[in-house]
């Protein structure tokens, strides 16, 4: 049976779990194209009450792709020239938190916190090519 793609999915990390969203909005403009496209990367320390949520954005700009479908895929964000992942993936949202964490996020934080997710791009992909190597 196919997960449902609006329901949180579960990541632990060191003992900690967290519940993690993503979502695609944009705006649409007179002529029925779409503009500011941008992906939100939500995790939710578990359990409820122990932390405000983490939401890591993409937004788009010029030399970055946050693909709002065809032909890219779904969830892919990316420099043009540079680092890129596809915020579906487990590794990549851990990556994303884990740099997030280097940056001084705590998740005890009482308070949502949102960041932009591009300071934070290079390090998660660098990070999970070194993972991919590691297993190769």
């Amino acid at each position: 049976m196919p997960r449902h793609t609006k329901k949180p999915r579960r990541l632990v990390v060191d003992g900690r779990a967290y519940l993690w969203t993503l979502r695609h909005s944009h705006h649409v403009l007179d002529s029925g194209l779409s503009a500011d496209c941008r992906e939100t990367l939500t995790l939710y320390p578990q359990p409820v009450g122990t932390g405000g949520p983490l939401r890591i954005v993409f937004a788009e700009g010029p030399g970055r792709y946050v693909p709002g479908g065809f032909p890219m895929g779904s969830g892919d964000v990316g420099y043009v020239r540079g680092g890129s992942l596809n915020l579906h993936e487990p590794g990549a949202v851990r990556a994303l938190l884990d740099a997030a964490s280097a940056r001084g996020w705590q998740p005890g934080e009482l308070w949502a916190v949102e960041v932009d997710g591009w300071p934070l791009l290079e390090a998660a992909a660098a990070a999970r090519a070194g993972d991919a190597r590691s297993r190769g």
